[in-house]
């Protein structure tokens, strides 16, 4: 039985969220990171599938809510897996363009981040975060791949 199989398993989704950057430099995109103040934390827009949600739509839900953009799906990233209050968790990522919208605050997300990569990388709470930057990078989301 695989993890996604499992009963106890939460499932969760979200995108690596990314825009051209206002400057030019290489690979010239800038990542979003959304602020938890429940946790204090920096990470990637996600959160967990209401029930029999598709997962790429619950990601670009969570997108949406969590930092006020549309996005527009790529390719799909390598999955998460972790323990979170004591149980397995399971996320499902996507390289997402960063489409129209504009952030506002809510309990959830007080505030987003848009940086560099290797800014991001650094910003980052969780080391598991950091894979998903290069992750999305090598999907080169600059108009020259994706």
């Amino acid at each position: 039985m695989s993890p996604a199989d499992d009963d106890t398993t939460v499932r969760a989704a979200g995108c690596v969220l990314w825009r051209r950057a206002p400057w030019t430099g290489s690979p010239g995109v800038e990542l979003c990171l959304v602020h938890r103040p429940k946790y204090d934390d920096w990470s990637h827009p996600k959160g967990k599938l209401k029930p029999g949600e598709d997962p790429l739509a619950g990601a670009l839900r969570e997108v949406a809510e969590e930092t006020g953009y549309a996005a527009e799906p790529g390719t799909e990233l390598p999955t998460v897996r972790y323990l979170a209050n004591g149980r397995p968790k399971e996320v499902r990522y996507w390289a997402a363009a960063a489409g129209a919208g504009a952030f506002a605050p809510s309990d959830e997300v007080d505030r987003i981040l848009w940086l560099a990569p290797d800014a991001a990388r650094t910003r980052l709470t969780e080391p598991r975060d950091r894979d998903l930057v290069d992750a999305l990078l090598a999907t080169r989301p600059d108009g020259n791949g994706h």
